[in-house]
C-alpha cells in the first residue's frame, strides 16, 4: 500500500473550503454537502494528523497554528492538481496529436495538404511517425494511425479515407521512344520497374494469383520507384495517390489506359477513447473530407461515363 492510499484527499478539499471562509455552513453550501458532512471530514483530517485545525467559539471559527501552517501547502497542492487536470482537459481540445502513417503516403499525399489542416486548426500540432507496423496503442503514446489495408483493425475505430488504384506510368521521353504498353502478358520487351504493390502479369490479366515475374529492376520503396520512373529507367506500376502529383505536373505520363483497383484502401484508425477527443476528431474529419475531394484517376472517370448513342 502506498502513502497515497491513506491520504484523506476529500477531507483536504473540505479543509481548504472551511479555512477560506471560516464558516462551516458557507463551506458546506459551496461544496454542495451538508454542514454535518463538512464537520465529519474535518474530524477525519484532524484524527489523521492527530492535531486540531480549527478553534470553534460558538459560531466563530478560526485556524489553529497547525491549521494555518497546513493551509498554504494544501492550496499549493490543489492548485497544482487543478492545473494538471485543466491541462489534460485542454489537451483533448488542442496540443499534440501523435500519429503513425506510411512514409510514402506522408511524402506524396499527406504532406502537400498539411498546410490546409494547420490553417483550419492552428492550435493542433501533429507529431508524425512513419511505419507500416501495427500500432500497439495500449503500449505507446499514439493517438491515431493512417493505415493501408483491408480495414480489419479489431476493436479500433476504423473509417475509410479513400480507395486507391494502380496505374502504369513512364517518363515522357521513354513513352515517346517506346510507346504505350499493351494490355497483355507480352511485356518482356519493355523496360519494366518492379515494386511490392503488384506484379506486371497481375496488372495485365487481372489475375489475383502471382505469376512469373517479368525481367526488370526491383525497388521496394514506392517513392524511390517513382524517382526511378521519372528518371526514365523504365515503366512502373504506381499507386494513384503516389503518382498523381507528378502526373499533373507532366513529370510522368500514363503509359496505358488500363488500371487496377488496389485491394487495399486507406483507413483512419484510433482507440474509441481517443476518438472522442475534439483534436483527434478534427484530424479524422479533415482527412475524410480530403479523401472525398481527392480526384479519381481520369481513366476511371472515362470508364464510368455513359456511352454516347450514335
Amino acid at each position: 500500500m502506498s502513502a497515497y492510499d491513506r491520504l484523506p484527499l476529500n477531507a483536504l478539499r473540505v479543509f481548504e473550503a472551511v479555512a477560506t471562509r471560516l464558516n462551516f455552513g458557507e463551506a458546506a453550501e459551496a461544496l454542495h454537502v451538508t454542514p454535518a458532512a463538512v464537520s465529519q471530514q474535518i474530524k477525519t483530517l484532524e484524527d489523521y494528523l492527530q492535531t486540531p485545525l480549527f478553534r470553534r467559539d460558538g459560531r466563530k471559527v478560526s485556524l489553529t497554528a497547525e491549521g494555518a501552517r497546513l493551509l498554504p501547502g494544501i492550496r499549493q497542492g490543489l492548485d497544482q492538481l487543478e492545473a494538471t487536470l485543466q491541462q489534460m482537459r485542454q489537451d483533448r481540445q488542442s496540443g499534440t496529436i501523435n500519429v503513425s502513417t506510411l512514409a510514402s503516403f506522408l511524402q506524396r499525399w499527406l504532406m502537400p495538404r498539411l498546410a490546409g489542416f494547420h490553417a483550419q486548426h492552428p492550435d493542433v500540432e501533429l507529431r508524425i511517425h512513419t511505419s507500416s507496423d501495427p500500432v500497439d496503442f495500449a503500449r505507446s503514446d499514439f493517438h491515431a494511425a493512417m493505415r493501408f489495408g483491408l480495414g480489419r483493425y479489431g476493436d479500433l475505430r476504423t473509417e475509410k479515407i479513400m480507395d486507391d488504384w494502380l496505374v502504369a506510368v513512364a517518363a515522357p521521353t521513354l513513352l515517346k521512344k517506346r510507346g504505350k504498353l499493351p494490355q497483355t502478358q507480352d511485356l518482356a520487351q519493355y523496360p519494366l520497374l518492379h515494386g511490392d504493390e503488384l506484379d506486371w502479369a497481375h496488372w495485365a490479366t487481372g489475375d489475383t494469383k502471382p505469376m512469373k515475374a517479368l525481367p526488370g529492376a526491383f525497388i521496394d520503396e514506392p517513392v524511390s520507384l517513382l524517382t526511378a520512373c521519372m528518371a526514365g529507367m523504365g515503366y512502373a506500376l504506381m499507386r494513384w495517390t503516389i503518382a498523381c502529383t507528378e502526373l499533373e505536373a507532366g513529370k510522368i505520363v500514363l503509359a496505358s489506359e488500363h488500371l487496377v483497383q488496389h485491394e487495399f484502401s486507406y483507413y483512419f484508425v484510433c482507440p474509441e477513447d481517443y476518438a472522442t477527443f475534439p483534436k483527434v476528431a478534427a484530424l479524422r474529419d479533415w482527412l475524410l473530407q480530403e479523401g472525398r475531394e481527392f480526384p479519381k484517376p481520369p481513366l476511371l472517370k472515362a470508364a464510368a461515363a455513359p456511352k454516347r448513342k450514335r
